[in-house]
């Protein structure tokens, strides 16, 4: 054993080393505890409860007190407290805060699409939640989160190349007791909350825990009257997933349930059942537009006045929706005709749906008749308001997920324990948003989806000493299984494109994973582990150009019998199918290795180092504008991960300080571009990410704690795939070139003062957060107007605890009122750049009642 002295100065080098820049392994307790030290906090990131001290991985684990006196209600709200982490509650053009967009240490996904995986696994109660739509998980009764850094492939699965979120929720108690609180705030916010403990036998525990969350919009939507008549068509014309509008933007209403039965059926037997559902009924997520681009660099003089190619196909060519759009509704009839654009500028449709084809737009702004003038779509739609919208489209968000769980824990012997994880949910999700901020028709978005899964995990866990030390161990084997299917609506121009695109997925996974950690002496230890991983993926995708674009643009009729084959549609049975049928299945295999050595100096000291391999299986690109004749698919990506890491718990645990540095090599790196109207997902090739992570929790004394954490990314791509040159750097696809959703830097601080107040138990409580956060880009093409910049964020809240049964909360987030862009698209083929803003300054009210 060392002396405190040679501990602290070890402490203090291991600072100085990794210091100035690093990212945090927050881990923080419900409180700082009676005086005597910091808290223990027990985790299962490695299947069993162990102090996180002792757990050689970069956590970050946040208890449920800590979560609620921050005002934190998602999954998505922890990413202002956890440096190195992304989570954005919504996607580019989800429309819906139901989709997590999740990155840690650069690896992640920022799509919603049931055929995209995400790159960072989030379990609640252990299972696995497959699909991005339904993973920002409301937190109204956790016990705890834990945010797991780096790949976790070996113990958590599917993945988790990134990391992965462990939620755990609540634990029924062995006496009654309820815990309640109802919250007001900003916006007309009113949330209602209850968790109760009810013991039916000595056996046969219960927990049931109710939410309710509601709060209007930020952005309001207000009527267009500075221009003369126009024509303004209904939403109806075109088809959609629904028509539901809303006078606000950015609204949360959703409810949820939850219950937990707890049976010790013997000292060896217990088994777990949960069940939620939770059900989500509000507007869409806000919208601002950035920019409108109403011409296009291409072959052509004069803005506003695109090239459009005469019956041959012309290479080169370009335009965009926005410059087609402007140049039919304002050019004679000659000027369409001698640009060729009779087809475009004329009826919208296609012949084989007669009845859906809708006027002309063709001169329809110098024509004699003043009764059918059209606004056009320019730069009076770029917001300068992010907190109003002139929008009149569809607004809308819904979801419905539901599921149960069995946990299985029979102890074979003192020191082995069978568990079984049973695991069946389902999903149901539609959204809309109208992207343009104005009252034209001219981008609309709507989305659904449906998907069922069923997972089951069987694991043998135990421990020896027979070994010539300590040995824990962990064995498994996993299935899972899902079907999806997914519809999505885009109208552009007011119906000059319009495409539908239904796709259909089947996963099915199996796996078989160990992982031995075999504490060899006092000073050593080991750990070995794995993952074998075999994947089964069937995709069908029936995307249509609806209206048929790519016939009026180059003249050529849908109703010609050569067309189809001449402008390359693949189904000659439905020449309006631009996505091929019969898509092959595809197979996927991998072994992921995890090695791992540890030094313990002391009791309360621990260096480690790993080398993991993480992996997250490939699929197939949808959302095609134009027809081809194989379907797009992007490969499986894979990561290397070396880390060096410090744990210490100091000062007769007055002190916590955790710190790891870390390179990992990223391949076949799966991105989302936009490429014209298209967002596909294709491999960009391959990326170095350095990093350096570290964190401070110290119980100064009695009445004041303080949590600092930090962090530093280097993420760029290193080879890439595809384009090079100039094509390259408009794609963000040049080598050197950062990835998205990488802060370089990231910074919180988070003092908390507990004052008593008169003779009694009453306490004042004063929980401050500062956190800063360097600029990044939102999207692969590095889009300047949707960066991100270099953010200084406060929340604050004062408590009162009467010292019996009820508490008062006064807090603000955002305090700042910071304004940034959180997703968004560069939609240069469409016209404009668009994205959903962040919630402004708010302020909250929080009454909490316990017995």
């Amino acid at each position: 054993m060392i002396n405190r002295k040679i501990r602290l100065l070890l402490v203090c080098s291991a600072a100085a080393i990794f210091a100035p820049g690093v990212a945090a392994q927050n881990a923080e307790a419900d409180a700082v505890g009676d005086g005597s030290g910091l808290d223990e906090i027990v985790v299962t990131a490695q299947k069993r409860a162990e102090n996180v001290q002792d757990v050689p991985i970069a956590i970050a684990a946040f208890g449920g007190e800590a979560i609620q006196q921050r005002g934190i209600s998602d999954v998505s709200q922890l990413s202002s407290i956890t440096p190195s982490v992304v989570l954005d509650a919504g996607t580019p053009f989800a429309g819906s805060g139901a989709a997590l967009g999740a990155t840690i240490r650069g690896i992640g996904q920022n799509d919603f699409a049931v055929n995209v995986d995400p790159g960072v696994g989030v379990y609640l109660d252990g299972i696995y939640l497959a699909r991005t739509v339904g993973a920002n998980v409301a937190l109204p009764d956790v016990e705890r989160v834990e945010v797991l850094k780096g790949p976790q492939g070996t113990l958590f699965g599917r993945n988790t190349i990134g990391g992965a979120i462990n939620i755990v929720t609540h634990e029924p108690g062995d006496e009654f007791r309820f815990k309640g609180s109802v919250t007001t705030g900003r916006f007309e916010r009113l949330d209602v909350a209850g968790t109760a403990d009810i013991p039916l036998s000595e056996t046969l525990k219960s927990s049931i825990t109710f939410a309710s969350n509601h709060r209007d919009g930020f952005v309001k939507r207000v009527p267009y009257t500075q221009a003369g008549p126009y024509v303004q068509e209904p939403n109806t014309l075109y088809r959609e997933v629904g028509y539901d509008s809303s006078s606000r933007e950015g609204g949360v209403g959703d409810w949820s349930l939850r219950g937990k039965l707890k049976w010790e059926a013997s000292s060896s037997l217990k088994v777990t059942v949960t069940g939620d559902y939770y059900k989500q009924n509000t507007s869409g997520l806000p919208n601002i537009v950035l920019d409108v681009l109403d011409d296009y660099p291409g072959d052509f003089a004069g803005p506003g006045a695109p090239l459009v190619p005469g019956s041959a196909l012309t290479p080169g060519t370009g335009y965009n929706f926005a410059g087609l759009y402007n140049f039919c509704i304002n050019s004679t009839p000659a000027q369409i005709m001698g640009r060729n654009a009779q087809s475009i500028c004329g009826p919208r449709g296609n012949e084989l749906n007669p009845s859906t084809i809708l006027p002309a737009l063709g001169s329809a702004n110098v024509d004699a008749d003043p009764s059918n003038n059209r606004l056009p779509y320019d730069d009076r739609w770029v917001s300068t308001n992010w907190n109003r919208s002139y929008a009149t489209g569809n607004s809308f968000a819904r979801s419905k997920t539901w599921g149960f769980s069995g946990a299985l824990d029979w102890s074979l012997s003192p020191d082995i324990t069978l568990r079984s994880i049973t695991g069946y949910r389902e999903m149901e999700w539609a959204s809309g948003f109208d992207g343009d901020n104005s009252p034209i028709n001219f981008l609309h978005v709507s989305n659904s989806a449906k998907q069922h899964q069923f997972s089951q995990e069987f694991q043998l866990v135990g421990d020896t000493d027979k070994l010539g030390g300590k040995l824990n161990y962990v064995l498994g084997a996993y299935y899972f299984s899902e079907k999806g299917s997914e519809d999505g609506f885009v109208t552009i121009g007011t119906g000059l494109l319009q495409i539908e695109g239904p796709i259909d997925v089947k996963n099915r996974n199996v796996s078989f994973f160990g992982q031995l950690d075999w504490r060899a002496s006092d000073l050593l230890g080991f750990t070995l582990g794995g993952r074998y991983t075999s994947e089964k993926k069937a995709f069908d995708a029936r995307q249509t150009d609806y209206a048929g674009f790519s016939y009026d643009l180059f003249n050529c009729p849908v109703t010609v019998a050569i067309c189809p084959g001449i402008l390359g549609f693949p189904d000659p049975n439905d020449p309006l199918r631009v996505y091929p049928p019969n898509t092959p299945d595809r197979k996927f295999h991998n072994f992921s290795p995890k090695f791992g050595v540890q030094l313990h100096p002391d009791d309360d000291v621990m260096v480690y180092g790993s080398y993991t391999m993480g992996y997250k299986v490939g699929g197939w690109s949808t959302r095609l504008q134009n027809p081809t004749a194989t379907a797009p698919t992007f490969d499986d990506e894979k990561a290397k991960t070396l880390e060096l890491g410090l744990k210490s718990t100091l000062l007769d645990r007055r002190l916590r300080f955790n710190a790891a540095v870390f390179r990992t090599i990223y391949d076949n790196i799966q991105l989302l571009f936009q490429r014209g109207t298209n967002p596909l997902i294709e491999n960009a090739g391959k990326a170095t990410i350095k990093g350096a992570e570290a964190d401070l929790t110290a119980s100064i004394n009695d009445y004041l704690s303080l949590t600092m954490s930090a962090g530093y990314l280097d993420a760029k791509l290193t080879e890439v795939i595809g384009p090079t040159g100039p094509d390259s750097v408009q794609l963000g696809t040049s080598v050197g070139a950062r990835l998205p959703k990488v802060p370089k830097f990231t910074f919180n601080l988070s003092p908390r003062v507990t004052l008593p107040v008169g003779a009694g138990d009453a306490k004042l409580v004063f929980q401050g957060d500062y956190t800063h956060t360097s600029s990044m880009w939102n999207d692969a093409q590095r889009t300047f107007l949707l960066k991100r910049p270099t953010t200084d964020v406060f929340n604050a809240s004062l408590t009162f605890r009467s010292g019996g049964n009820w508490s008062v909360t006064l807090g603000g987030t955002n305090l700042s009122n910071e304004r940034y862009v959180v997703n968004g698209v560069a939609q240069k083929a469409g016209g404009l750049v668009y994205g959903s803003p962040n919630r402004p300054r708010e302020w909250y009210a929080r009454l909490g009642v316990e017995f």
